[in-house]
């Protein structure tokens, strides 16, 4: 019993190291800062209807 004690210790230790390493991005898709109109999966995640013109309100 001890040494499954042990096993899952070291198993966590090692996925905790792991995971500080990798840094992953929290969204999959980065923001073009160089763009200025916001395409409609980017306007959807901001919370903005995409099939309601500007004009339109």
């Amino acid at each position: 019993m001890w040494k499954l004690n042990i096993s899952l210790i070291l198993v966590a230790v090692i996925a905790i190291s792991i995971s500080r390493r990798m840094r992953l991005s929290p969204k999959y898709e980065r923001n073009d800062k160089k763009v200025r109109e916001i395409s409609d999966w980017n306007a959807l995640d901001r919370g903005i209807d995409p099939t309601i013109k500007d004009g339109e309100k």
